[in-house]
């Protein structure tokens, strides 16, 4: 069932079009990705659906209600965590948290004991009475998501929710998606993070200079990614002309050799190992390992954009 809807939405800022003529729609219960790179028009469609930026044109449908129209009505129902961290650096956790309730109407009681529950959720129990200010990047990111839920959103808009944080607490964050996602929770986030997003997200939308190029799965973009198959060779032996002489033997492989010690081999068909390797072996070069490259999103970008993806977008998350 959809919770969301958006159609045909635009935003121009004079004549610069950051969201051009977009659609598309968010199952209740997903975890739905925004993918593209820096200034793709991510943070202007968030703004736009969260209600702290006006369409030039277009619909926004969240949970029946007209977004553009009625803004407040849906503020009510969903939870925003933006891509900068906007609480209060004087007040400790439990503060910022009974604050936050406070401004949707939850009383003493009930702010008090939902700060308490997600100060433990979230394991900053022990940090419940030190100052924001004081918070480490990866604990200030993680209470700021707190806060975004304390009024018990239906839907959850993550912006860039693990950039400029370290290794170990971008994972803590995406553990946390997951789990609010197993509570109900429909969650949209924003990322260029690749790796990020294929392991959070059900369904992603790639969205490039302010348009939506592809919206799918993670298996049904993955199945699509790149045609053939990939392997790796870790080898010892000298390397000199076996490109050209494997191309030659084997006329179906292209082959790739990217270091003193390894050969890529890609094929439209299935790559038989065998004849490989004691082809290698009677030349002197021995094979100690040999494995099948998987295709990964970032694959698929490059092959619906024609372009690579910088050093960041493409950074491994542990």
């Amino acid at each position: 069932m959809e919770i969301v809807s958006v159609t045909n939405l635009k935003k121009k800022y004079g004549d610069f079009l950051a969201v051009d003529d977009i659609s598309f729609s968010i199952k209740e219960g997903e975890v739905f990705g925004f993918l593209g790179p820096n200034g793709a028009g991510k943070t202007s469609t968030i703004n736009m659906m969260i209600g702290l930026s006006r369409p030039t044109s277009g619909q926004i449908i969240i949970d029946g209600i007209n977004a553009v129209k009625d803004v407040k009505k849906v503020q009510r129902i969903i939870g925003v965590v933006p891509d900068e961290n906007n609480l209060y650096g004087e007040m400790d956790g439990f503060e910022n948290l009974c604050f936050c309730a406070a401004l949707y109407g939850m009383r003493k009681a009930e702010r008090e004991k939902r700060a308490k529950e997600l100060l433990e959720q979230f394991n900053l129990t022990n940090a419940g009475k030190r100052p924001f200010r004081a918070y480490s990047k990866g604990m200030k990111r993680k209470l700021t998501i707190a806060a975004g839920i304390v009024h018990d959103p239906k839907i959850l808009f993550l912006d860039e929710p693990t950039t400029g944080i370290d290794v170990e607490s971008a994972r803590q964050i995406r553990e946390l998606i997951l789990t609010l996602k197993d509570q109900g929770k429909t969650i949209f986030i924003t990322t260029h993070y690749i790796e990020e997003a294929q392991r959070v997200c059900d369904r992603i939308a790639f969205i490039v200079k302010g348009r939506i190029v592809k919206i799918g799965t993670v298996r049904e973009l993955l199945e699509n990614a790149v045609s053939g198959h990939k392997l790796k060779l870790k080898v010892a032996g000298s390397l000199n002309g076996v490109k050209d002489e494997l191309e030659n033997h084997f006329q179906t492989l292209q082959v790739q050799i990217p270091d003193d010690n390894s050969i890529l081999i890609t094929s439209k068909e299935r790559v038989a190992l065998s004849p490989i390797v004691q082809w290698l072996d009677a030349k002197g070069i021995s094979v100690y390992e040999a494995g099948e490259i998987k295709p990964t999103l970032e694959d698929v970008f490059i092959k619906i954009t024609g372009n690579s993806c910088t050093k960041s977008e493409r950074e491994k998350v542990i």
